[in-house]
């Protein structure tokens, strides 16, 4: 398998400055955003969403959920920061909470 090249790491505040409902993780160089969902089966489909889009960009979350409640966390572990991949990935992730017609 070949080795693909690490990415160029990103500054908190220009992620943050493109990501308006995503946070600072205290203590670490990475992002958060906590989605709520009418139920347990709204939840469970965003994250069966997510995992197949992240699987296609090779590029995974750190996340929890409990019933309507998920909660994601995105960082580049390769360069122990941020990245495109991330923004990449919370944009999409933006998108497919609004166009589910989810309260934000």
């Amino acid at each position: 398998m070949a080795t693909r090249t690490p990415p160029a790491r990103l500054a908190l505040q220009t992620v943050l400055a493109e990501l308006p409902d995503w946070r600072q993780v205290p203590g670490r160089d990475a992002i958060t955003r906590h989605f709520r969902f009418k139920d347990f089966n709204a939840a469970f489909g965003f994250m069966t969403r997510v995992a197949m889009q992240a699987e296609a960009l090779d590029h995974h979350p750190e996340w929890r959920n409990v019933y309507a409640d998920v909660e994601v966390v995105l960082a580049t572990h390769e360069i122990q920061g941020l990245s495109q991949r991330d923004v990449n990935l919370a944009r999409w992730m933006d998108a497919a909470f609004l166009q589910r017609g989810n309260p934000g």
